[in-house]
């Protein structure tokens, strides 16, 4: 962890990681101890971020000096990956473009009561949480639509771990398509896990991240196997003499078992990226070109996709997608639908129903999330359990795909938080969901 100072009257602690996981309650609390700009106040257009041409050089933003990972640069940087390290395009085919219908209306002022007991409005609530973009669907149409900073309509945004649920959901249209055995072993699919972690682990245990491997994503900690799968992967810059693993299989292949499979839910991103190389393997497609044909070349989709990509040109299943903030929403109401969009069945809805069912709440009460309680996570969704039956799809500084299926609404949110846990998102963004759902349902 740095600590960064902005401005004179400011100084707050950032990651210089823009990484998978979540921190701990340690490192979180250290954190917000510190005093945060505002979102007004580290917007990156009045910062001049990569203003100019070329920028001056203390606005310029790299991502080989690692600034491109730091707050308030990741402001900019979010919606410019492409413009900074290496990718790999989703194409949305040659389909015509899907039209979102509209029905807007002002919801800016609708009323939020914090889980912390603070009321505030929908306005309030971007701000709180560093807002890129939303977009609010109501039976399909656009009821509500904003955009801050870098984000606008055509600038596609770095989804972070929302990029999971992609590949889980790819995994359950496989399983329902009887391509993927999700009871065999990994080894089925990737023997080359024999030897390690995955060696005894089975492809459910790793869509339900109930997988026994020693893989911290604690940020506090320099040794977390977390840094050592973002160097592999290229998601942060080497440092001189670097002589370890680079690309995620090498990085895969070295993990070591740490407790029982099938045990307890574990959040870590190893096991997204394990079920991104199954994936691939059973159905011989790279993972940008299977989310193409199985989704992505069939929404209707406005522009195409892409993801980050190390050293030899794999994927980020665990953190990597990029996409405007629309085509997210599209996604999302193809969820809603039970997977049926542009007038055809896209994926099963077997597969969805699958992912709505959710895992064992047992399992992933031994996480001990304490603003999750009674949620549950099945194929890399997280799945609420609450009165709407809402599931979501969930990213690091504040990413979110948010589905409730009650008050028939998808929230799609594109955001730039100096803090990754969602912990530090989720007092402000679970409430406002479901002040949103209520308010849609009058």
């Amino acid at each position: 962890m740095t600590i960064r100072t902005y401005g004179p009257q400011y100084a707050f602690a950032v990651l210089t990681l823009a990484g998978m996981g979540t921190l701990s309650a340690t490192a979180l609390n250290a954190q917000t101890a510190q005093p945060l700009p505002t979102a007004a106040q580290t917007d990156p257009k009045t910062l001049g971020l990569m203003q100019g041409f070329p920028p001056p050089p203390d606005k310029t933003i790299r991502f080989i000096d690692g600034t491109s990972s730091r707050f308030p640069n990741t402001r900019w940087s979010f919606s410019h990956f492409r413009e900074l390290v290496p990718t790999s395009t989703v194409s949305r085919g040659e389909g015509p473009i899907v039209p979102l219908p509209r029905a807007e209306r002002d919801l800016g002022n609708v009323a939020i009561t914090t889980l912390d007991g603070k009321a505030i409005t929908l306005n309030d609530a971007l701000q709180l949480t560093y807002t890129d973009g939303i977009v609010v669907l109501h039976k399909g149409k656009v009821i509500y639509e904003k955009y801050f900073g870098e984000g606008s309509p055509q600038q596609p945004h770095i989804a972070f771990s929302v990029t999971k649920s992609f590949v889980g959901t790819l995994a359950a249209v496989l399983a329902a398509n009887g391509k993927l055995d999700t009871a065999a072993p990994v080894t089925k699919y990737v023997p080359e896990l024999k030897d390690g972690a995955y060696g005894d682990a089975t492809v459910r245990q790793v869509m339900d991240m109930t997988i026994g491997v020693k893989y911290s994503e604690n940020y506090s900690d320099p040794k977390a196997e977390v840094f050592d799968y973002a160097r592999a992967g290229g998601m942060m810059p080497l440092p001189p003499g670097y002589d370890g693993p680079r690309s995620f299989y090498d990085f895969l292949i070295k993990l070591q078992k740490e407790g029982a499979h099938g045990d307890a839910f574990a959040y870590k991103t190893s096991n997204a990226e394990v079920l991104a190389w199954i994936v691939k393997r059973a159905s011989n497609q790279s993972l940008a070109k299977l989310l193409s044909s199985e989704i992505w070349s069939k929404l209707g989709a406005e522009q195409d996709g892409y993801f980050m990509v190390d050293s030899v040109g794999t994927e980020s299943g665990g953190g990597g997608y990029n996409t405007v903030l629309r085509d997210l929403a599209r996604f999302g109401e193809m969820m809603r639908n039970k997977g049926k969009y542009n007038g055809q069945q896209i994926i099963p809805e077997a597969a969805v129903a699958d992912i709505t069912q959710g895992g064992k709440k047992d399992d992933f009460a031994k996480a001990g999330y304490a603003l999750l309680k009674g949620w549950s996570y099945r194929d890399m969704w997280w799945i609420t359990h609450n009165e709407h039956n809402a599931y979501t799809a969930r990213g690091i500084y504040g990413q979110s795909i948010y589905v409730d299926p009650t008050a028939e609404m998808v929230v799609a949110r594109y955001a730039s938080h100096p803090m990754a846990a969602n912990a530090a998102n989720d007092p402000v963004s679970l409430p406002m969901y479901m002040a949103l759902a209520k308010e849609l349902m009058k």
